[in-house]
């Protein structure tokens, strides 16, 4: 059964519209403005990108495979990887590092190679965030930990984290933001905003991203692959929403036995504070006859008005 999609445009976060608008290739353009607008140590524009194979095999049979949402390379052989990641996950950023080691591996050469390499861009579109630091996006790369320089510059990581990305339409202030606006509220708007600067990659971009204009089997497979996303986020709210029930019942249980132990701790200090003052008062009492009534209080540390209520 198809869902009824009442939206113009599809949700470019599900896996069908990702790749649907940033890996068609013909309609490259729109991953080539995105990336210009991203990539901020570009030493020329990219012009051009040739998509390459998602599918990268390692170095024999029994190695993992990687399969890649997007990989491309430009007309000055800069690689892109281009990822798309929903949820958080433990090693994620050990995953990062391990795709980045398939374009490095394909360009060695046979026989006599001096091992001079290509820049490497990877870049993640993540729907979590990584840490609570405010910066939404996080540009990585090699440094030296003592000059504070950079050691190596053929190798870039982008995570763009667009749940901290919350300007409004009034805010942007260049294309990226232009770009990370449209991505964040895409399925809610009828048109293109007014404040962003149209050209032939935004144009395209809004005509591609329109549901009406797929055809039945694309329109098909998206509304699966929207339906998976939706489950997706209805079982993962369930689960919070159970995670914190769970915690609260776990959390009042710990809270009453703490509060039994606190009782008990409370009363044994208590006791403790009633013997010691039955004892203080025992040592007055055996005083009375020989010492006033303040040094009695200064060698007890009973109130005077205790000392003389013992002299009846």
């Amino acid at each position: 059964m198809c869902m009824v999609i009442t939206d113009k445009y599809i949700d470019p976060f599900t896996d069908f519209g990702f790749k649907w608008l940033f890996g068609n290739e013909k309609h490259k353009d729109i991953l080539i403005d995105f990336l210009n607008a991203l990539l901020d140590d570009l030493k020329y524009p990219i012009i051009d990108i040739e998509y390459r194979n998602l599918e990268k095999l390692g170095l024999n049979i029994i190695d993992r495979k990687a399969v890649f949402d997007i990989y491309c390379t430009d007309t000055n052989n800069d690689h892109f990887i281009v990822e798309l990641q929903r949820s958080r996950q433990e090693f994620f950023k050990d995953r990062s590092i391990y795709y980045t080691s398939f374009p490095i591996q394909a360009q060695a050469k046979k026989g006599d190679w001096n091992y001079r390499l290509d820049k490497i861009y990877f870049v993640a579109l993540l729907e979590f965030n990584i840490d609570d630091e405010s910066n939404y996006i996080k540009k990585v790369s090699l440094f030296d930990e003592y000059t504070k320089s950079k050691f190596y510059d053929k190798l870039t990581y982008y995570y763009i984290e667009m749940p901290k990305f919350k300007k409004t339409e009034k805010e942007l202030s260049n294309r990226l933001d232009e770009w990370l606006y449209i991505l964040n509220n895409l399925v809610e708007l009828t048109d293109i905003p007014q404040a962003i600067h149209k050209n032939r990659a935004i144009e395209d971009f809004f005509d591609t991203a329109e549901f009406l204009k797929l055809t039945p089997d694309e329109q098909f497979a998206y509304q699966q692959n929207l339906k998976a996303r939706l489950d997706y986020i209805n079982v993962m709210r369930y689960a919070k929403k159970e995670a914190r029930r769970e915690g609260l019942e776990e959390g009042r249980a710990e809270g009453r036995a703490e509060g039994r132990k606190e009782g008990l701790k409370l009363g044994k200090e208590e006791g403790l504070k009633e013997g010691e003052k039955k004892k203080q008062i025992e040592i007055a009492k055996n005083l009375l006859d020989i010492l006033d009534d303040e040094t009695i209080s200064l060698k007890t540390g009973l109130d005077i008005d205790i000392i003389k209520n013992l002299r009846g």
